[in-house]
């Protein structure tokens, strides 16, 4: 388990050999299975190099007087406090999730399933010939056969160039199998939208008010004609490798753009005005709040990667441009 590989991964080839015996001896010594403690310690050591930044609590102008998009329950603007968390400062990536599924054997939903829903763009011809069906709604929304994390666009693709970008195809529970494992969890939608607005009073994205300052590209978002022609001007037409853009005042990056974020709420498009402390959303529901928006994103389609922007999925649902990253209330 602690090969040479995994500790020059982790940085710990200096770690005294008395360390590594008082961690694997003791439990053994105690009866603790060692195929699981491994798995845990495992991944808790690995997420210590994580890095996390402190997001100290305060109060913020959650939501807008002014929605994008209406219907989906982007107003009113209301005071929220939440109390301080600390965040992943990136989404959590493909060799993340694989550390995660080597000590644990975990299995996505959408590995179980056997499909998972990809952008016709960016499916190879002989995958899109097999395809029979797609989303009326949304036609560029196929389902294949074969596609998971590993094999973000089917059998014929694979994610081994992709290890620093965000993992993808992950269900909400399958990023909460994530979040418990590293002694961590999902943000709620308020932590999340605070934290994206890093400071700034009722600013459409992380960074300001206009898109792309002084012609720089702060996001992995869809440039050109959705969904014919993406130009690819930020250098990237999928997933881009994480902070690949400028952080946001909080030192958190790709908070917008890139891959969909899963939140610990339930969606709901009614809100109250009333000032609220750390709220958590209903109760109960059928779909989970994601934030953030993604590199499919357009503003004549998607126009979701403001900071109040937010959309739902079913907690079994996974896409080729849906994510996590994790918080926690103490530093670890």
């Amino acid at each position: 388990v602690f090969s040479r590989a995994l500790r020059q991964s982790c940085n710990l080839t200096n770690l005294p050999f008395l360390v590594w015996c008082t961690i694997i001896c003791t439990p053994l010594a105690h009866g603790l299975n060692s195929v699981a403690f491994s798995g845990i310690f495992i991944g808790r050591l690995l997420c210590s190099h994580t890095q996390m930044v402190l997001i100290s609590g305060g109060e913020f102008l959650m939501g807008t007087d002014n929605p994008g998009i209406p219907a989906d329950g982007e107003s009113p603007q209301r005071l929220v406090q939440v109390d301080s968390f600390h965040m992943d400062v990136q989404e959590v990536t493909n060799r993340q999730f694989q550390s995660f599924v080597g000590a644990t054997g975990y299995v996505t939903e959408a590995e179980k399933f056997g499909d998972s829903f990809v952008f016709e763009g960016i499916l190879s011809e002989s995958v899109k010939n097999q395809i029979t069906q797609a989303v009326a709604a949304a036609p560029w929304w196929l389902p294949v056969k074969g596609a998971n994390w590993r094999q973000p666009e089917g059998p014929d693709s694979n994610n081994t160039d992709r290890l620093d970008h965000p993992v993808i195809h992950v269900s909400w529970a399958d990023a909460n199998a994530y979040c418990s494992w590293a002694d961590r969890r999902l943000p709620t939608e308020a932590e999340w939208e605070y934290a994206c607005r890093s400071g700034l009073k009722d600013r459409l994205y992380p960074w300001g008010n206009k898109l792309n300052p002084k012609g720089q590209h702060y996001a992995n978002l869809w440039q050109g004609d959705f969904p014919n022609h993406n130009s690819g001007e930020d250098g990237y037409v999928k997933t881009s490798p994480v902070k690949s853009f400028p952080a946001n005042g909080f030192g958190l990056y790709d908070m917008v753009g890139n891959a969909w974020e899963w939140t610990s709420d339930w969606w709901t498009v009614h809100h109250t005005a009333v000032q609220q402390h750390n709220p958590t959303g209903p109760p109960s529901g059928t779909d989970k709040v994601k934030k953030g928006g993604s590199y499919m994103c357009h503003k004549s389609y998607c126009y979701r990667y403001r900071c109040a922007a937010r959309s739902q999925n079913s907690p079994d649902s996974s896409a080729s441009n849906l994510g996590f990253r994790c918080v926690s209330q103490e530093q670890q």
